[in-house]
């Protein structure tokens, strides 16, 4: 297989994974305990069966906390290749983070050596830095960046991520007045800073105004929602409970 084609942007997730098949990444792992399935052929695969090809990360266009991880996955013992679909962070559960983390271990060169991100329909220029010993970060130019796409002008929000790390991630949220993120809760604790316009910050026991120069912090797993009040810019800090 040409490591090549396995570096091609194909676009979204669902994109992404319709492009592995076409490369003979046809079946579909799952996670189970401390090893994977493929239900197709009912076969088990330990971490010392299988080698991870490629990493895909995708960020969520709903929920700016929640990220997705592709795993283009073969193995030459079982004559295997398939993807794997991981959640990232907020969203993995204890199975899967524990099985991930011991994936990183079998592999470190595939999996920590990513410190840039990777080129996107949206953002085709790529190798924005996104973890170093020092990450610079503009946000005057991210703004704009973000008022400049297309997901700005055709939908109610955009995103984007400017620092990501096991322990930490810093993504950088726009919304249009009125726009809101719905109620869910996080695997470690935020942050939320405003940077222009005004939001309602709320939890079931509190609901909060901010402006620009305001910030709040929130303790991990409570159920919170945020809404727009003008078109605001915000950014949102989580420190990953890697528990």
């Amino acid at each position: 297989m040409n490591e090549n084609n396995l570096n091609t942007s194909f676009g979204t997730l669902s994109e992404t994974i319709n492009g592995l098949i076409k490369l003979g990444y046809t079946h579909d792992f799952n996670i189970k305990e401390d090893c994977i399935i493929c239900h197709q052929t009912n076969t088990i695969l330990s971490p010392n069966d299988f080698q991870i090809d490629h990493v895909y990360r995708f960020e969520g266009d709903s929920d700016p906390e929640y990220q997705s991880v592709l795993y283009a996955i073969s193995s030459t013992k079982h004559n295997l290749k398939g993807t794997l679909v991981n959640g990232y962070g907020t969203s993995a559960d204890e199975a899967s983070s524990k099985l991930i983390e011991k994936l990183s271990t079998h592999h470190p060169e595939n999996i920590l050596k990513t410190k840039s991100n990777d080129a996107t329909p949206q953002r085709p220029d790529g190798e924005r830095i996104l973890n170093a010993s020092l990450v610079e970060m503009n946000l005057v130019h991210s703004i704009n960046q973000l008022k400049n796409e297309t997901t700005w002008t055709q939908s109610d929000r955009n995103s984007v991520t400017i620092f990501k790390s096991d322990t930490m991630r810093i993504v950088l949220i726009g919304l249009h007045e009125n726009a809101a993120l719905k109620p869910h809760k996080a695997n470690g604790v935020i942050s939320v800073q405003v940077l222009a316009g005004k939001i309602t910050f709320a939890t079931d026991q509190q609901s909060v105004q901010l402006e620009k120069g305001q910030m709040i912090a929130l303790q991990e797993n409570i159920v919170h929602s945020l809404k727009a009040l003008t078109e605001s810019f915000f950014l949102l800090t989580l420190a990953m409970n890697n528990k």
